[in-house]
């Protein structure tokens, strides 16, 4: 082989890196941006808010209007007091002593500061003391209210915070520990009782019976029905802790304890024969048990609650539909003139090295924060004008809609488009949608047309809240009823529809009226 040099012509596309920035800040949700801009003021001294910087300039201004007052008052009481010297020489006030402790607390307090305080002195005794905030029912009373009343307590925390008040034996706060342990988050416990035995040391010699009697004061613990092995000894815990005089709470205890499985697969026919039971009766009994709390864990909710920022406003003003850019979601940015104009051009100092590529890379993140802003802008008016009929008449109304229809409406790339509708949401009379909620893939219709996908789980939705509950709709049958609107889908397209709107099968929907 022959080792020879060759020059060679190509184009390569690189991603400057006010590009990868753009980027980057393009795929950011709110709550990431408004962290990226923090960062970003902290990290450069180019950058300040318009907010900050307002603020400093009305406390200059302030400061400036004060010292002039000052100077004044400061004149004027000067006047004054040649004017009244002669007559207060020859003429006496006599002021009590009340008067002359309270002149001193409220006016010689601030001027008359001592160079060292005695170490047996208390901050008090030399300076006012300031008041905190009000914890009446003023208006600062609940500055503070969702850190004061969140609650992060898990299960574990409230059953062993039970345990700690329940009288028990060594041996009984041994077995009660590792029987929490075993609890899942939703109450079921993930252990048998054989299984939690096999786990304690043999020299403990602890029976199957402790472990047992132990379990069930738990399960009488709060929430009731937790460390229940099955479904049926949750409920049928819970159905025992009501009075006995609790009307049906025999009949659900008979079709819990015995007919658990008929209950679930609905077959009433089987349950009124089996526990001769009339269908009025039933339907109470059914009606109790459905009060009940098949995962009584779940009650101890120790998830803290997220708000979502909308990115975007929509609303309609004189019949026309008016988007809006969410001026909250980001403070306003702008480069520090103070700063900036300590840049030389002909200085390769270190600090003016630094300074000027700070107020570079600051204007590069102001660029593309404005890109982010106008991309944003464009992608939303283009949905919005797309989406008139869902804005005006509901989901029902949605039209079918993909990245590329917006990409060559704005003549930007799919993976932009895709950037831009992630994670970001907008705000409509209608609610709270993400961006990518309004994209939707279509289905042919009889007519030549195309229908939304989106459109079609709403008429199922329609159709199954309107359906009877002795004879609900099979996906056959909500198959030929959308045929008959002009809409072909496949049974198997039903299914899966029904599935992503948590609506369980035609089995399970019957119900007893």
């Amino acid at each position: 082989m022959k080792v020879s040099l060759q020059l060679k012509l190509s184009q390569q596309l690189t991603m400057t890196p006010q590009l990868q920035q753009a980027i980057r800040l393009l795929q950011l949700s709110t709550l990431d941006l408004q962290q990226e801009i923090q960062q970003a003021l902290d990290s450069n001294p180019m950058l300040e808010s318009e907010e900050d910087a307002s603020d400093e300039q009305n406390k200059t201004d302030d400061n400036s209007e004060a010292a002039s007052s000052d100077q004044n008052n400061s004149t004027s009481e000067a006047d004054a007091n040649l004017n009244s010297q002669s007559a207060d020489s020859n003429t006496e006030q006599p002021t009590s002593d009340a008067e002359g402790s309270a002149d001193s607390t409220e006016g010689d307090w601030s001027e008359n500061i001592p160079d060292e305080l005695p170490v047996d002195s208390n901050w008090d005794d030399v300076y006012q003391s300031s008041s905190g905030p009000s914890l009446g029912n003023g208006e600062d009373s609940d500055f503070d209210f969702e850190s004061r009343n969140t609650s992060s307590e898990t299960l574990y925390d409230h059953l062993i915070w039970q345990l700690n008040l329940t009288p028990m034996s060594d041996t009984d706060q041994l077995i009660a520990m590792a029987v929490i342990d075993a609890i899942e988050p939703n109450g079921m416990l993930s252990l048998s009782p054989e299984e939690i035995l096999e786990s304690f040391d043999a020299e403990l010699e602890i029976e199957l019976d402790e472990v047992e009697a132990v379990r069930h004061r738990i399960q009488l613990f709060d929430p009731v029905g937790v460390a229940s092995t099955d479904l049926r000894e949750c409920l049928l815990v819970q159905l025992r802790q009501l009075k006995e005089n609790t009307p049906w709470r025999h009949e659900a205890m008979l079709v819990v304890d015995k007919y658990l499985h008929l209950l679930g697969n609905h077959d009433y026919t089987q349950l009124m024969r089996r526990t001769r039971l009339k269908e009025p009766q039933l339907k109470e009994a059914i009606q109790l048990i459905q009060t009940l709390q098949p995962r009584p864990g779940e009650q101890i909710d120790s998830s803290e609650t997220e708000y979502i920022a909308p990115d975007v406003f929509v609303k309609k003003v004189e019949d026309r539909w008016i988007v809006e850019l969410n001026p909250d979601i980001a403070p306003k940015l702008r480069i520090n003139s103070n700063y900036a104009s300590l840049v030389k051009r002909a200085d390769n100092s270190t600090d003016n090295t630094y300074l000027r590529d700070n107020l570079q890379e600051a204007r590069w993140f102001l660029k593309s924060l404005q890109s982010r802003n106008e991309t944003l802008m464009k992608v939303s008016i283009r949905i919005v004008e797309h989406q008139r009929g869902f804005l005006d008449y509901g989901e029902e109304a949605m039209k079918p809609l993909v990245l590329h229809d917006i990409a060559e409406a704005v003549e930007m790339h799919e993976s932009t488009i895709s950037r831009v509708t992630t994670r970001k949401y907008m705000h409509t009379p209608r609610g709270i949608f993400e961006l990518k909620y309004f994209f939707s893939s279509h289905v042919s219709t009889t007519s030549g047309g195309e229908c939304s996908s989106t459109a079609i789980r709403a008429i199922i939705k329609k159709l199954v809240a309107a359906e009877d509950q002795r004879k609900p709709l099979s996906d056959n049958k909500i198959t030929a009823l959308l045929e008959e609107q002009g809409i072909k889908v496949a049974r198997r397209t039903i299914a899966k529809y029904r599935e992503s709107l948590s609506i369980p099968p035609s089995n399970e929907r019957k119900r007893l009226v």
